[in-house]
């Protein structure tokens, strides 16, 4: 079709822009935590201002994102209208805020270095390559002037990697974004359609601070969160016999991410704190998962006089799954990834878990696709080195404006 061809060529006529762009992004950092991000979306907003894309800013209270250990967030939207306006509302989200870069990096992390057809930086893969992928598939979009109706909306949030709920979660609430459909980052090489849902508990596990001298006048803390740790870690070998029904997800897991404790080395320790992650996959329910954590908890210390256990949740994020609506994106997703790469590219599963699960769970159907590797694995994502393919970059650009000229034609 001619349309897609004028998109292509678009798009690869403004490929270099789109890099630059890219890489101002990755050069700001969005460290989370600490969670400062209002810097960013104030940088991000300028330049799309720049493309003439002018950014709605939505600074969620201090209070609000204090409560939530975090420093600032200021989500950003853009709305763009054709025709009347009466057509879908497409709206494309992507997550500013990633972990800090961490150690082993031969690549600045904030530099956003491009070698040997790769664009390096925190954030590269997960997921700002996607503000990029995003805005400049509607500018590729805009620039055909084709008869379209409907509205395409760009929601960049900053609230991803402490679950969302002050990213989109606080958009939706508040009534600032309705979609009717919705794309959210992710791979280029598969259209997610459905993702493992997550638990988070901190664990505190309290004894009695003593003098190593005499450690029975003390309650070891250490020793008992020792146990709980071999409690839980017996459950893996337990939950790779469920499996699950959803392409691309394998069986649930958990991961004991973060222990601290203790005063000293010649003191007794008297509490130890323990952060779990639990994955959970689409079939499990969420309230019986946590239920059965709890009770292997508790019986793990109880065995141990003196020890006492407090549980609290941290996180909990549902699985996404596929709603009924779905059908118009995943079809349009899929054949023209197809087409752009060359290969068969299907709907699947994916292990992570995303954001974009706070809009199915307000009824709005929602799949993943974006700038990505075929596997979280290769970009180094959350790892040092982060990239994307570049090439990636711009074929998933021409996918996603050929999906949303089908959409809104």
């Amino acid at each position: 079709m001619n349309a897609y061809r004028q998109l292509d060529a678009w798009i690869d006529a403004h490929f270099d822009e789109q890099l630059r762009f890219l890489q101002a992004l990755v050069q700001v950092p969005t460290d989370t935590p600490p969670g400062n991000n209002a810097p960013h979306a104030e940088r991000t907003a300028a330049l799309l201002a720049e493309m003439g894309l002018q950014a709605e800013r939505h600074a969620v209270p201090a209070a609000e994102v204090h409560a939530a250990g975090l420093e600032s967030i200021t989500n950003l939207v853009v709305r763009r209208r054709y025709g009347a306006g009466v057509g879908r509302t497409i709206g494309l989200n992507a997550h500013g805020d990633v972990v800090p870069p961490g150690e082993g990096w031969t690549h600045d992390p904030y530099g956003g270095e491009i070698v040997s057809g790769k664009l390096y930086g925190r954030a590269a893969a997960v997921s700002k390559c996607d503000f990029s992928t995003y805005a400049f598939a509607t500018r590729a979009l805009e620039s055909l002037q084709a008869p379209l109706e409907g509205r395409v909306e760009l929601y960049f949030t900053y609230d991803e990697e402490f679950g969302g709920e002050l990213g989109p979660g606080w958009l939706l609430d508040k009534g600032i974004v309705k979609p009717d459909l919705l794309i959210a980052a992710a791979f280029s090489y598969q259209v997610v359609t459905g993702h493992n849902g997550c638990l988070q508990l901190e664990v505190a596990v309290h004894g009695k601070m003593g003098h190593a001298a005499v450690p029975d006048t003390a309650v070891d803390a250490l020793q008992a969160a020792t146990q709980v740790l071999n409690a839980l870690y017996a459950q893996n070998p337990l939950y790779q016999r469920v499996r699950s029904g959803v392409k691309g997800i394998t069986h649930p897991y958990l991961n004991v991410g973060l222990i601290h404790g203790g005063t000293n080395t010649n003191v007794v320790p008297g509490k130890v704190v323990l952060k779990l992650d639990r994955r959970m996959i689409p079939e499990e329910n969420p309230a019986e998962v946590e239920a059965t954590l709890r009770r292997v908890i508790a019986d793990a210390v109880a065995p141990s006089p003196g020890i006492t256990i407090e549980v609290k949740r941290i996180l909990l994020a549902h699985a996404l799954k596929p709603l009924p609506g779905n059908a118009p994106l995943v079809e349009a997703l899929c054949k023209h990834a197809s087409a752009v790469f060359g290969e068969p590219i299907e709907a699947s599963g994916t292990p992570l878990y995303t954001d974009a699960r706070l809009f199915c769970e307000r009824g709005i159907p929602a799949v993943l696709y974006g700038c990505g590797p075929r596997t979280v694995l290769e970009s180094n994502a959350k790892r040092a080195d982060e990239h994307i393919e570049i090439e990636d970059l711009r074929r998933a650009t021409q996918v996603v404006a050929r999906t949303l000229f089908d959409l809104l034609s």
